[in-house]
């Protein structure tokens, strides 16, 4: 915990061994001022003689000339970096294109194999640092050349060892490997100095900490001591032992944090603040048999959910997920006429004025012909229209609130809010809901009462997240689709093939259907070799598709202009709307059956999904066409890095595979990460350290049964043995977003 309370444990680094005031200084930089965050900064990998492979063995394992073989999962395999221990055995300078220096440094390792280091920037320093018989530990991502039967790495991370670590590794001992940055570097911190610091902090610090995990729950999860777990981290004398230790230290930063969302959860759980709404509504009734479709099961049962929450007396705070096209939408407008019916105030809020206009327009034809009042609340609108939108707010003669970030703006004065919808979670954070929250706690006349909160995913969020991110929520998913709605059918193709997927829009568009083809640029860049809708949209309307009306949609339109072209769309006025991803929240189209995104390889799985919910709005049968560059097919380009390559072909071998948002949702967050996916700051989400949101489920699973236990036993964890829990939780959270005090 990086910032334990106990003041006794902080510790000048400057007086270690070795170390002094300069060095103190560039450690200091970044982050290391005390023993506990050296006794945190663990090794980023380790150099084990027994578990390093040999470059004989990289050849067999590596030799992937085609990627596109294979499924996703196992394509993934070859992003994993590798470290092994080798002698150069060869260094050679040469000049490449117009006059570039390439140094191409020959590895041996005596397994009968060598493998080639590559290196275009610094080459004259590596042309000093890496001399003939020089030990090497190398890490990087291995490249398999088969014309010249060859294993390279291009740019690889190297460390220079002498013969003491070379003994060590010899002998067997598991040699810890740290991130060391410039600053520290030009600093004199070697790998070695490193290691001997820590070694003098392990020395001082282990016997003398206290553990912050309570005793009984250590007792009952057999977990290792925290003291223990640390020196094994740094100086471990097993791999077993190494995953021991990551095991009892990913339990601990996860159990705190699962209890600073029970603590969380608790504060809103509190009935004196609350709202009743009762679940009787006639016109929620009256709009349900209006409907052109019968309701789904699973949007049935996620209805009766929300309203015995809304009617429980506490605040609710729920998470609505469900599948693009799966009814969301329909399930939150039924619930807010539950509130209107109970003479609250409610409001939608979206993270983009397109889909606050889209859900605008969608909820007036709903309830068109009803005495309902429906106001807009967004950034660009006119003063006057702005004006009254405000005065009807504050009078409590709007009824229903749709908007975007503008509701967040110190004017708005709301009248009785009793039900907030949040649409697309992942682009609002903790900090934001708790802001909305306490703007509608002091609209009501008989005092502060907590309105109740609606979350909607735009797509599935993994479990993993749904107990962390969302972990103070309530969770109720949608997991049904609509009986009308048929698979969509999904499918790869290749520039070579494009003008095949033209053929068949126009076949498409013969029967009476209409497609959308989606460009990742509005106009033609000279830096990137990307296709643009400005540009495509002349050729397709006069040289494919003549005779065909093709409209035009991008994000440089003015907000009319949009609406415009996705009206004249929607009214069939246009066969084929070019666009770019401005479309993946435009207005529903059922009409249209195709969906053809250029250059997908750019484009995120998320947004991908997303694309592709454009289509299968109806009972039509439904196509999307993934179009990517020919070289993907055989030797993808070498321009970009294996990992960028491969994961490219993961999203799109995904896509083509399942229709599953849940199961897209996991591979994204597994080749992203959850701070890209959901943006860390925003999510509330802290950095783990040891944790991996992908992989750890059952530790996390864990680390919420026992934080949510440990409050239920002891809520404000007054008890003896369970103090300095309390003490680290306040440490590590207060002042985070959200952050309640236990007391």
């Amino acid at each position: 915990m990086s910032d334990a309370p106990a003041e006794s444990r902080i510790l000048p680094l400057q007086y270690l061994k070795g170390i002094g005031p300069r060095r103190a200084e560039a450690l200091a930089k970044d982050g290391l001022v005390t023993i506990e965050d050296v006794l945190l900064y663990v090794p980023r990998s380790y150099v084990d003689r027994n578990a390093a492979p040999s470059i004989a063995a990289l050849h067999q394992s590596y030799r992937r000339p085609d990627l596109w073989n294979g499924d996703a999962a196992s394509i993934a395999k070859v992003t994993s970096e590798v470290t092994l221990i080798a002698a150069v055995h060869d260094v050679r300078e040469s000049t490449v294109g117009k006059g570039r220096r390439m140094l191409s440094v020959v590895i041996t390792d005596g397994s009968g194999s060598t493998a080639k280091l590559v290196f275009w920037n610094m080459v004259d320093y590596y042309k000093r640092a890496l001399t003939q018989g020089q030990y090497v530990v190398v890490s990087g991502t291995p490249e398999y050349e088969p014309r010249f039967n060859q294993i390279s790495f291009h740019h690889p991370e190297i460390e220079r060892i002498d013969e003491e670590d070379m003994a060590d590794y010899r002998s067997g001992v598991i040699l810890p490997k740290y991130t060391l940055t410039q600053g520290m570097r030009n600093a004199g911190i070697t790998m070695r100095l490193m290691r001997d610091m820590v070694g003098q902090v392990i020395d001082k610090a282990i016997g003398t900490m206290v553990d912050p995990v309570p005793v009984d729950i250590r007792q009952r999860l057999r977990m290792i001591p925290r003291d223990r777990a640390l020196r094994e981290l740094h100086f471990p004398s097993s791999l077993q032992a190494i995953n021991d230790a990551r095991q009892r230290m990913k339990f601990e930063e996860l159990f705190f944090f699962q209890l600073l969302l029970a603590v969380r959860r608790r504060s809103r759980k509190r009935p004196e603040n609350g709202l009743v709404v009762s679940p009787k509504s006639p016109r929620a009734r009256a709009l349900t048999e209006r409907l052109p479709f019968q309701l789904t099961g699973a949007q049935r049962r996620v209805i009766h959910e929300i309203t015995n929450d809304m009617s429980s007396g506490v605040p609710m705070n729920r998470l609505l997920q469900g599948d693009v096209g799966s009814g969301k939408t329909i399930v939150a407008l039924l619930c807010m006429l539950c509130a209107v019916d109970n003479g609250y105030q409610t409001l939608i809020m979206a993270p983009t004025e397109i889909l606050a206009e889209q859900h605008y327009n969608g909820i007036r034809r709903l309830l068109d012909g009803t005495d309902i009042r429906i106001v807009q609340l967004v950034g660009g609108q006119k003063k006057a229209m702005r004006a009254a939108a405000l005065s009807e707010i504050a009078a409590g003669e709007a009824q229903i609130i749709v908007g975007t970030h503008a509701m967040f703006e110190a004017d708005v004065r709301y009248r009785n809010l009793g039900l907030i919808v949040i649409d697309e979670q992942h682009r609002f954070g903790v900090a934001q809901r708790a802001a909305l929250q306490r703007l509608g706690k002091d609209s009501h006349d008989e005092g502060p009462r907590v309105p109740h909160i609606l979350v909607m995913s735009a797509t599935p969020i993994p479990r993993t997240l749904s107990m962390t991110v969302y972990g103070d929520l309530d969770v109720s998913v949608i997991d049904a689709m609509p009986a009308e709605r048929r698979p969509i059918s999904t499918h790869v193709v290749f520039e070579s093939q494009i003008s095949d997927v033209h053929r068949f829009i126009r076949e498409q568009v013969a029967e009476g259907r209409q497609a959308y083809i989606v460009y990742p640029l509005v106009e033609k860049s000279e830096k990137l070799e990307l296709k643009s809708a400005v540009e495509h949209h002349e050729t397709l309307q006069h040289e494919v598709f003549p005779d065909l009306k093709v409209g035009l949609l991008h994000g440089q339109m003015l907000w009319y202009e949009k609406e415009d072209a996705m009206k004249a769309f929607l009214n069939r006025e246009f066969d084929i709307l070019v666009a770019t991803t401005v479309v993946e929240v435009g207005i529903d189209v059922p009409n249209a059956t195709v969906m053809l995104v250029e250059n997908a390889e750019r484009f995120g799985l998320a947004q991908l999904h997303q694309l592709r919910g454009r289509v299968g709005r109806s009972g039509h049968q439904s196509y999307c066409f993934l179009a990517t560059k020919d070289h993907f097919r055989y030797q993808i380009n070498r321009r970009t890095t294996v990992e960028d390559r491969a994961a490219s072909v993961i999203r799109l071998k995904t896509m083509e595979e399942t229709t599953d948002g849940f199961r897209i949702a996991e591979v994204d967050l597994s080749l992203r990460g959850p701070g890209d996916v959901l943006g860390t700051r925003q999510s509330g989400l802290p950095e783990f350290r040891f944790a991996d949101l992908v992989t750890d489920v059952p530790v996390i699973a864990r680390a919420r049964e026992e934080a949510f236990g440990l409050l239920e036993r002891d809520p404000h964890l007054r008890a003896q043995e369970h103090r300095h829990a309390r003490e680290v939780l306040i440490a590590l959270f207060e002042g985070a977003s959200g952050f309640v005090s236990v007391a």
